[in-house]
């Protein structure tokens, strides 16, 4: 079963490629931008999940996928690396995939010349750990 987290983390990855999420109820795409902010998920990013968690995820899905957010949130579903692409892929828990990873409408990835989609960074907490690194160099 995918987590809240988990699937989070899952839509982050694909809105850093430009892949919106396209809302129930014909209610449009949302597409967050920028999707991190200061070490966190952005205010935008936070709005179009509270949009997805109107309707607890139902009907809501990343363009070029098949399975709902809710479906993901379910215990048949599972998040994992892609094959292809190494980028987050939702996948049946049990029986056999059946449709593709949202990389095969993108005709430009995979890229290995441009840097992969990432979690946030704690800007913060890097500085800290680098001067804890250089403080113990001195010594």
């Amino acid at each position: 079963m995918a987590s809240q987290d988990q699937t989070r983390n899952f839509l982050a990855h694909w809105f850093q490629l430009g892949k919106p999420v396209v809302l129930a109820e014909n209610r449009g795409e949302c597409l967050p931008d920028p999707v991190f902010q200061n070490g966190r998920y952005s205010s935008s990013f936070e709005d179009c999940w509270h949009r997805i968690m109107v309707t607890s995820g139902r009907d809501c899905y990343l363009k070029g996928t098949t399975q709902s957010i809710a479906e993901m949130l379910s215990p048949v579903w599972d998040i994992t690396p892609c094959a292809r692409c190494d980028m987050p892929i939702a996948i049946p828990a049990a029986g056999v995939m059946t449709s593709l990873c949202p990389c095969d409408d993108l005709p430009t990835w995979p890229n290995t010349d441009m840097p992969m989609p990432r979690t946030a960074v704690d800007n913060q907490q890097h500085l800290t750990n680098l001067r804890q690194r250089l403080g113990n160099v001195k010594g």
